[in-house]
Parts: C-alpha cells; sequence; structure tokens
C-alpha cells in the first residue's frame, strides 16, 4: 500500500513555501491587491516560479522542470490555499502544463517551466473532467469565437484554446482581447476571451489533453481546499481561545468544542482523500476514482470550514480588515471549480458501478 504520510522532502518543500508566503503574502496584503485593479501578485509568482523552480514541478528534468510528481505540486498548494496566494499557479504550473505534457510540446512546456510565461487552458473553471467543452471556430489558420469564465486570462502570456477541428492551439494573449467578469474569488479572478481572426500554433489533439489537464486540476485543487480549511480550523482556535465571554475562553465552551471536533474531523477525512488523490495522480492507479472522491467531499468541508470560521469569529469575521471572507469566498468559488462535488459523485457512481435508479 502507498504510504500517504509526507515524506522528508515534502515537508521541507512545504516549509519553504510557507515561510515565503508568509514574508511575503500577508493577509493585508492580500486584501489590498483584491481591492486593486491587479489582484495578481506577480512578484511572488516570480519568487515561487523562477526563485524555487516550483513552475516545472510536473515537467521532467530533461524538459527543463524539476521532474517532481503530483505529490509536491500538491504540498505546494495546500500552502498556496492556506494564505489565499493570489498567483496563476493551479492555471499555469498545472492545468496548462498537464495540457502540453499530453501535447508533447516541448518548446512551450520549457518556458511554462521556466516561470518566465504563465499559460492558461481557455476552458471555463466550472468545467468538470469529461463533460462538453465549449470550442472555438477554425478558420484558414485563425481562431474565432468567445469563450467565458476563463481562470488567471488577466495575466496569462499564452492561452491554449480548443477549436471545433479537434485540436488545441497555442496562442499569445496579445492576439485575443480578454475582458475581466465579475467573479466571487477576488484572488482568482475570471475572463472572458474573444478571439477575432486569433493566430494559433496547433500543439495537440485538444480532447486528451483538455482531459488530462481537468482531471489534474480536480484532484490537486483538493490540496489547495485542504489548505484553506486548514488555516480555517486553526485560527478559528487560536482566536477561541483569546476571546473571552462571561470571563471564559469562549473556546471552552461544550457547544464550541464539539463544533470545533466536528470540523477537526472533516478537515482529517479531507486530508486522507486528498492525499490519496495527489499519490493516484502520481502513479496513475485508480485516477479517477480517487480524484472523483476527493472532489466529491473537499468543496463541502471547505466551505464549512470557512463558514464556522466567520461565524465563530463573531463580528470581528464580518470586517473587511479580517481576511476570512477571502477564504470563504475561495471556498465558494473552488466548490464549482472543475465540477460541483454532485458531478463528480455521479461520476464516481458510474466509476464503481453504482448507479441509482
Amino acid at each position: 500500500m502507498t504510504d500517504l504520510l509526507y515524506s522528508e522532502e515534502e515537508e521541507a518543500l512545504r516549509a519553504a513555501v510557507r515561510d515565503l508566503l508568509t514574508d511575503h503574502c500577508a493577509p493585508a496584503d492580500v486584501i489590498a491587491r483584491a481591492e486593486s485593479g491587479t489582484p495578481h501578485d506577480l512578484s511572488v509568482w516570480k519568487s515561487l516560479a523562477e526563485g524555487m523552480g516550483l513552475a516545472g514541478l510536473l515537467v521532467p528534468e530533461e524538459q527543463g522542470g524539476q521532474g517532481a510528481s503530483a505529490r509536491e505540486a500538491a504540498v505546494v498548494l495546500e500552502e498556496l490555499g492556506r494564505a489565499v496566494a493570489p498567483v496563476p499557479y493551479l492555471t499555469s504550473a498545472v492545468v496548462a502544463t498537464e495540457a502540453l505534457l499530453a501535447c508533447g510540446d516541448e518548446e512551450l512546456l520549457g518556458r511554462l517551466a521556466s516561470g518566465r510565461t504563465i499559460g492558461a487552458l481557455a476552458v471555463g473553471l466550472h468545467t468538470a473532467p469529461g463533460a462538453a467543452v465549449t470550442t472555438v471556430r477554425a478558420q484558414n489558420g485563425t481562431l474565432h469565437g468567445e469563450l467565458t469564465g476563463i481562470a488567471d486570462a488577466a495575466v496569462a502570456d499564452v492561452l491554449l484554446v480548443p477549436a471545433d477541428d479537434g485540436a488545441l492551439y497555442a496562442v499569445a494573449s496579445d492576439a485575443v482581447t480578454v475582458t475581466p467578469q465579475a467573479s466571487l474569488d477576488l484572488t482568482r479572478p475570471l475572463a472572458t476571451v474573444r478571439l477575432t481572426g486569433a493566430p494559433g500554433r496547433r500543439v495537440g489533439d485538444a480532447e486528451p489533453a483538455v482531459r488530462r489537464a481537468l482531471r489534474a486540476a480536480a484532484g490537486l485543487l483538493s490540496s489547495e481546499q485542504l489548505g484553506l480549511a486548514d488555516w480555517a480550523l486553526t485560527e478559528t482556535v487560536r482566536y477561541l481561545k483569546e476571546r473571552k465571554q462571561f470571563n471564559r475562553p469562549v473556546g471552552g465552551f461544550q457547544a464550541i468544542k464539539h463544533r470545533l471536533a466536528q470540523l477537526w474531523l472533516e478537515v482529517v477525512n479531507l486530508r486522507a482523500a486528498a492525499r490519496a488523490a495527489a499519490d493516484a495522480l502520481a502513479s496513475g492507479e485508480d485516477t479517477d476514482v480517487s480524484v472523483a472522491v476527493a472532489q466529491a467531499y473537499a468543496a463541502p468541508v471547505a466551505v464549512h470550514a470557512a463558514e464556522e470560521a466567520l461565524q465563530l469569529h463573531g463580528g470581528i469575521g464580518m470586517t473587511w480588515e479580517h481576511p476570512i471572507h477571502l477564504y470563504l469566498k475561495r471556498a465558494k468559488a473552488d466548490s464549482i471549480a472543475y465540477g460541483t462535488a454532485g458531478a463528480h459523485r455521479a461520476a464516481l457512481a458510474e466509476l464503481v458501478d453504482l448507479q441509482g435508479p
């Protein structure tokens, strides 16, 4: 049986990423960016991608990457979830990278692995693995159409666009029109991408590339949700030890203890599911089932953890200055990203032949 515990190398990676985010991605800074017109923190992205080489974790060494696995990427995403870091790691270093790995485009893959180029798969954030994908029209070597709900398109240097001829095209960002959309999650903004005769370079077949990318995205998103839920639980426990009512710490009341104990059990179970999904993506064994289990469980737990944190922080939790609202918004947005929990439960039922009547 595979060991799902964190290895020494994974713990060292976690410590390095957490130290960086603690120093350069404070909650007040994230809130300030969320209020600005440029929510992405590209200086933190540069430190992660170029300084630490994390943009190429999933890329083989011979292609310019680190040659690591989904387990290491999951650890990074846990820490990014804990900080609700406004960086395009999931969309570029995981989703776009996995699509290019399926296509075998080494030139563009190397650019993404270096961190100097940011990529985005032009598929709506809500799209589940295996679901129908909106395509654009390919005509005489140019692309025409409109795609909505594209995460991190605003900072992407290159977009991977599926077309109606069955191909996946690499399109430079300056060849398209990117219009911001209203997004609940201020740290992962969405945009509409409009292509009007945009030139594209064919990188491979769209269907297998998109399927692989979305499966990896759904599986590793559960690690981001784990980091978010773990932060919410940890911060709530810490706060309730300090906050007093009737001259007693609020955390000492039995009803509060029961709620925290239930939440702790949910987070522990989520950790097991997320680690299993990451390990399955790394090993290639039972991948579809493990990803479906993780996403069917992760979204409700992350949302519940953020909601409990908001309520148990009392009045301070309702203020804009406290970062809890960022976590709740990320949790709610993640709950529909790459397929809802219901969609993954339905997929799981089909995979294990337990469909309803």
